[in-house]
């Protein structure tokens, strides 16, 4: 028997789009992944509303959707293997890319509100696409240049990144950093050196401005204003290694805050970032009692199939 879609309604001023359940539609797990990928090629962000999925329904849509689920080493699992609960303080959080600071960035980002604020706290999200195309030239020209992001991670957080991404293959103990150097692979993008310590020093290179998961149309899609909570602050600079002009982050700063949405969460409220198009952030939590947990994955390339943005 076949089932109808969901109903799908925009959110808010962009192309972000809203999904309740459809008749047949009683739970995530009855979401078809292709209609999923493609909605999301179009819309960038998708919140989905009224499924009321447990903490083991949504890792299960995340498998389901992923040839692989990643991880941030500073946070901890709960409920399984995927789902990480979101712990960044309580300051307002600056729009950025899941790992957007590093080599190993995702193509998605998912979050769970388990249990919503009842003020303040809201996700924050900003399509790289319209930052893009509504900077002014000079200041897309100046990005026409990579930037890099330069900082130190601590040996235990590397290992335990290590450790997950290769299935345990190995004990946290034995691994070493030619291990995590295998991992990053060959590239000219990435130069990694292990301090005395054991931590690990990189400098990652990309566009501020990149192609995305579903074409070649150009998004403002970065971690430049992004937090650094559990990790020392990365030095940003251009390619050439001159520091980014605080007059150009400043007008950037400016046009993303005028283009930046809010999600209001409700309790069980699912969302679906491309993690290579569209940044998130979050607003002041004015009110701790609240639980909301993320995701980080790699889309299956099968529901790339014909799919562009």
């Amino acid at each position: 028997m076949s089932v109808s879609q969901p109903a799908i309604e925009a959110f808010g001023a962009g192309t972000g789009k809203l999904l309740t359940p459809g008749a047949g539609h009683a739970t995530l797990a009855d979401l078809d992944p292709r209609a999923i990928a493609a909605l999301l090629a179009e819309a960038g962000f998708l919140v989905l509303r009224g499924f009321a999925p447990s903490i083991e329904d949504f890792s299960l849509f995340v498998k389901n959707h992923s040839d692989r689920v990643t991880l941030d080493p500073a946070r901890s699992f709960h409920g399984g293997d995927v789902a990480q609960k979101v712990d960044a303080g309580t300051d307002a959080v600056g729009l950025h890319l899941e790992n957007g600071n590093s080599p190993f960035i995702p193509d998605l980002t998912w979050f769970l509100c388990e249990k919503a604020a009842s003020s303040g706290s809201q996700t924050t999200v900003c399509d790289g696409y319209r930052v893009w195309d509504a900077a002014e030239e000079t200041d897309r020209a100046a990005f026409a240049q990579d930037i890099t992001y330069s900082r130190r991670v601590e040996e235990t957080k590397w290992k335990q990144f290590v450790f997950h991404q290769t299935g345990g293959a190995k004990p946290a103990e034995d691994i070493t950093f030619e291990d995590f150097r295998a991992l990053a692979g060959e590239s000219d993008s990435t130069t990694l050196v292990q301090l005395e310590d054991g931590s690990a020093h990189y400098t990652y290179r990309t566009g501020a401005a990149r192609t995305t998961l579903f074409g070649e149309r150009l998004s403002w899609a970065n971690s430049v204003f992004g937090p650094s909570y559990n990790y020392e602050k990365p030095v940003i600079a251009f390619v050439d290694g001159t520091p980014v002009p605080d007059g150009l982050l400043d007008r950037m700063k400016r046009l993303t805050d005028e283009l930046t949405e809010d999600i209001d969460w409700q309790d069980g409220d699912v969302a679906l970032i491309d993690n290579t198009r569209v940044m998130h952030g979050r607003r002041a939590i004015t009110d701790t009692d609240r639980t909301i947990y993320n995701a980080q994955s790699y889309i299956r390339r099968d529901l790339l199939d014909g799919l562009t943005a």
